[in-house]
């Protein structure tokens, strides 16, 4: 492997016998998702010179044109409102994001995208959306729908566990 580091996955396929098929799925799962990750990342670095996190809060908040709190986007991404706020100040220094004081609450602010964080993220998705065609390109439209609706029965399956987990 060219002196390369053996991913999880690689590491169970030479001794498959120590590990279960359902240890040897999530690690493929992991192995594609941190393949097309670092894909996405160095893509977005090289083009953009931006990160996926600030790539993903803006995707948030280009959904949402009238803004958002902290406390919403920190929510919709699944990280800490401390994580959301030095992405915002990064972006707020670009002149992609703009910071609206709440009305009602002086604590609080909206975030929104402004009207060149609005042409540089679209820039953006639209180049994104080519990277994952092509790095899905060698799968057929049944490979795809056949892989979602297996997802989704795996993504039941997990829910269901982590209800009867809690």
């Amino acid at each position: 492997m060219d002196g390369m580091l053996l991913d999880a996955e690689t590491r169970a396929q030479e001794r498959p016998h120590d590990h279960q098929d359902e240890l040897r799925l999530w690690l493929r799962l992991l192995t594609c998702t941190t393949l097309v990750e670092a894909g996405i990342r160095s893509r977005l670095r090289a083009g953009f010179d931006t990160t996926l996190p600030r790539f993903d809060l803006m995707a948030q908040l280009d959904k949402a044109p009238e803004g958002m709190t902290l406390g919403e986007v920190s929510r919709r991404m699944m990280v800490s409102n401390g994580n959301i706020t030095g992405l915002v100040e990064r972006l707020v220094e670009q002149g992609h994001v703009a910071r609206i004081p709440h009305p009602t609450d002086r604590r609080a602010a909206y975030v929104r995208l402004t009207e060149a964080g609005r042409a540089a993220f679209a820039d953006m998705a639209l180049a994104h959306a080519g990277w994952i065609a092509g790095l899905f390109g060698d799968l057929s439209p049944t490979e795809i729908a056949t892989m979602m609706r297996l997802l989704a029965r795996m993504k039941a399956s997990v829910r269901a566990e982590m209800d009867h987990a809690v």
